[in-house]
């Protein structure tokens, strides 16, 4: 019998710790937005969201992590294995309840060589980024010895950051400047240091003529440590708002960090603002360096193109703004335009509903943007969302704009999880219904629409909803 708990035990061990490491990594490991998890959860969520069976993306990293843990716990059983019963049993009850507190220690214990690591890679990046052309400089058969030269000297890299809109920027932009230029880019949501570092290193060559980069941080100094790195000469700005307020402690602190990339670009640089927002014209007045400050309703042409919507007018306007300071053609701008499309798609989904799939993003302005636009269909609108975390003291109030909007635009909201609904509901009255199960969720849809409707899923909605809505 002893043996047989041991068993079962363990193997809910490995559940409970398979689910942490999960909750780690959807973090990033980082502590500011683990600990900002569990500022927006109830307690009674988190005890029963453990016990779900979560795995995650696994790395050399946590297979590691996880190795060691289970090693640990085993070290631990062989130990308290020859107490009497009672002991034995209190003993596995407190381990079990201290799991999350074991993994998170060594989670914390295996950042260091992470970082030591991270460093390593970030040093071989910005070495690579100075490499001296050392054929150039060395060469006796042409006489005398030429100055040393960049090997990267002449490559141009474009920095975008901002609270929002980052990765739609870079693509409309490399897609626009692949017309005239080689182009590399980040991939699609890297923005990391070490996802920057390894683009460099694994894919950056002599033939490339532009690099363009999107910078994310969740505290201040990350972006410019990337900058040193990077040594950008454009800036684009996409724009500021709360999203991470609780990772970075205050708007100030937001901005602060944002402006980075503008302060790291040379004098003779350019720094691209998004007039429409606030916090970008106010950092605008402050730039010293050649900057300009571009405003969408300035680009009313993009809405003529049927592959993109409003909400991205303001992205693509800062990537036709720097297209043209570095001379793409008009020609060329609008040949790339005919090819652009949205990030966002509106599909086909189930009884003849529309479905826009937003659930890549996470913001409080895309919400209230995607909401706008559902004020030009006709029909019934949904939307199924879950409240936006890492808004830190600004989150009741955004909530409470979000519900206002809803109840201004749509028939009914499914909110997928409780922290902040009460706020959403104080804006929204009665349209707004909390629902957790992703099979009431899709009943509910199904019962509540009729063949035309509009429902929109934004940001991280249940996967088992996304596929049997859509086509």
């Amino acid at each position: 019998m002893k043996l047989f708990i041991t068993i079962i035990w363990f193997l809910t061990f490995v559940k409970v710790f398979l689910f942490w490491l999960w909750l780690w990594q959807l973090k990033e490991y980082h502590w500011g937005r683990f600990k900002a998890h569990f500022e927006t959860q109830k307690i009674k969520k988190i005890i029963s969201s453990f016990w779900r069976v979560k795995f995650p993306k696994f790395t050399k990293k946590t297979i590691t992590i996880l190795f060691f843990g289970i090693l640990l716990v085993s070290l631990i059983l062989f130990y308290i294995s020859p107490l009497e019963n009672s002991a034995f049993y209190i003993s596995l009850l407190i381990l079990l309840l201290i799991s999350p507190v074991i993994l998170s220690l060594l989670i914390l214990f295996f950042q260091i060589p992470t970082a030591l690591l991270r460093n390593k890679i970030l040093k071989r990046a910005q070495q690579k980024r100075a490499k001296v052309d050392e054929l150039r400089s060395s060469s006796p058969s042409l006489g005398s010895p030429r100055a040393p030269r960049s090997v990267f000297k002449d490559l141009l890299v474009i920095g975008i950051t901002g609270s929002y809109g980052k990765t739609s920027t870079k693509e409309f932009l490399t897609d626009i400047l692949s017309k005239k230029f080689r182009v590399l880019k980040t991939k699609k949501h890297v923005n990391a240091e070490i996802g920057i570092a390894r683009a460099i290193l694994n894919e950056l060559t002599r033939e490339h003529e532009i690099f363009i980069a999107e910078i994310g941080a969740y505290e201040k100094g990350k972006i410019k440590q990337v900058c040193e790195m990077l040594q950008p000469k454009i800036g684009i700005l996409t724009g500021i708002n709360e999203q991470h307020l609780s990772t970075f402690g205050s708007l100030k602190n937001i901005i602060e960090a944002k402006f980075e990339l503008i302060e790291s670009l040379p004098e003779e640089g350019l720094a691209v603002f998004n007039g429409n927002n606030r916090y970008c014209r106010e950092l605008f007045q402050e730039t010293k360096i050649p900057k300009k400050n571009v405003y969408p309703q300035n680009y009313n042409f993009v809405l003529n193109k049927k592959n993109l919507f409003p909400w991205d007018i303001e992205n693509l306007s800062l990537a036709v703004a720097v297209a043209e300071f570095l001379g793409v053609s008009r020609e060329k701008i609008e040949e790339a335009l005919n090819e652009i499309e949205s990030p966002i798609q509106i599909k086909k989904g189930i009884n003849g509903l529309n479905i826009i799939d937003a659930t890549y993003s996470a913001n409080p302005d895309g919400v209230i943007a995607h909401l706008e636009y559902l004020k030009t269909f006709p029909g019934g609108k949904v939307i199924v969302m879950p409240c936006l975390i890492e808004l830190g003291k600004a989150s009741g109030e955004i909530h409470k704009k979000i519900g206002q909007k809803i109840a201004e635009v749509c028939d009914l909201a499914i909110i997928t999880t409780k922290d902040r609904f009460k706020e959403i509901k104080g804006g929204a009255g009665d349209r707004a219904v909390f629902m957790e199960d992703p099979k009431a969720i899709l009943e509910k849809i199904k019962n509540f629409t009729k063949e035309g409707d509009l429902v929109l899923l934004e940001s991280r909605v249940p996967d088992f909803l996304i596929k049997q809505l859509i086509l």
